[in-house]
């Protein structure tokens, strides 16, 4: 995979030497929402929800 990324894009980038952990995200807040609506409704407003909007999708 490195080589071919190499002959692409020149010099490969050791993403080993950078990682700091395994995560590739936070942990969760345990906080469940409403998915496929929320993608929805982003791309109908052509935007990211503001924290008072995604709270409408939050699951209780």
């Amino acid at each position: 995979m490195f080589t071919m990324a190499k002959k692409q894009y020149g010099d490969v980038i050791d993403l080993e030497k950078y990682a700091k952990d395994t995560r590739l995200t936070e942990p969760s807040d345990g906080r469940r929402y409403e998915w496929k609506e929320m993608i929805e409704r982003v791309k109908q407003l052509r935007r990211p929800l503001t924290e008072k909007e995604s709270e409408k999708y939050r699951m209780k």
